[in-house]
């Protein structure tokens, strides 16, 4: 709705002087020093135009290089990303803390050396948050709790190679209890997100699946989610509703 304007009523005459206002002297002109006023005038004007084109000039040629430079930086990254350059410094050691909502806290303790892919790929997923609110959908008791699951909605991650002995990689991790591995379909190549941790000894796993670490702390925290969980299915399917849901997932280093 247009705001409501004043009008404005017409202008007031104005009163006729009671005296003539006095005619102004007009000056006599000098047609020489008028020449050389003009001539001068005409100078600066030039000088001005270029300085200012001088300066346009300058501030385009340092923009395009700021830009060359970003764009640069842009394409060396990439270039970092596309040739495979890991991002795992073989100095620190890696930990994970899972942090499950009204259940605490499990570390494990990554091994980039027997599943370098596989460790990779869950600190990348962790340090961009992928996994805060995420839950443990299939958890079975005397087994593994399993989550990382992608919401309906999210994007999901690329796979990934399955780092294990069937597939052709030399991943000597033993699925004993503790062991975090990736859960997976039957291509071996299908792993991307989810995750299970064994909770009880579960050594027929060694060979097909990609062992990436050991639980150090909170072994009672998986006990105590397998306990509680009640599963609608011999699958391990836990309801939407009674899902633990995992906070967050932070990476930590320590030097070796």
């Amino acid at each position: 709705m247009a705001k409501n304007r004043k009008k404005k009523g017409p202008a007031p005459r104005k009163k006729t002087p009671t005296t003539p206002a006095p005619k102004k002297q007009q000056p006599a002109v000098d047609v020489k020093e008028t020449g050389k006023k003009l001539k001068t005038g005409i100078i600066t004007a030039i000088v001005v135009v270029v300085i200012i084109v001088g300066l346009l000039i300058l501030a385009l040629v340092l923009s395009n290089d700021s830009s060359g430079s970003q764009s640069s930086a842009e394409e060396s990254t990439q270039s970092s990303l596309d040739s495979g350059e890991s991002i795992i410094d073989e100095t620190k050691t890696y930990y994970a803390d899972i942090d499950i909502k009204d259940y605490g806290k499990i570390t494990v303790e990554l091994d980039p050396e027997s599943a370098p892919k596989t460790v990779e790929n869950f600190v990348k997923l962790a340090n961009s948050k992928f996994y805060d609110g995420l839950t443990f959908h299939r958890i079975m008791e005397g087994f593994m709790m399993q989550g990382g699951q992608a919401k309906e909605g999210m994007e999901e991650p690329e796979t990934i190679v399955g780092e294990f002995s069937s597939n052709g990689y030399n991943n000597t991790i033993s699925h004993t209890r503790g062991t975090i591995s990736m859960a997976r379909t039957t291509d071996p190549n299908s792993a991307s997100s989810q995750f299970f941790i064994v909770q009880k000894d579960s050594q027929h796993l060694d060979g097909d699946y990609a062992g990436f670490g050991h639980v150090t702390e909170g072994m009672d925290v998986v006990d105590k989610v397998c306990e509680d969980a009640k599963p609608t299915d011999d699958n391990g399917t836990i309801p939407e509703n009674e899902q633990p849901i995992i906070n967050s997932i932070t990476i930590r280093t320590e030097d070796k």
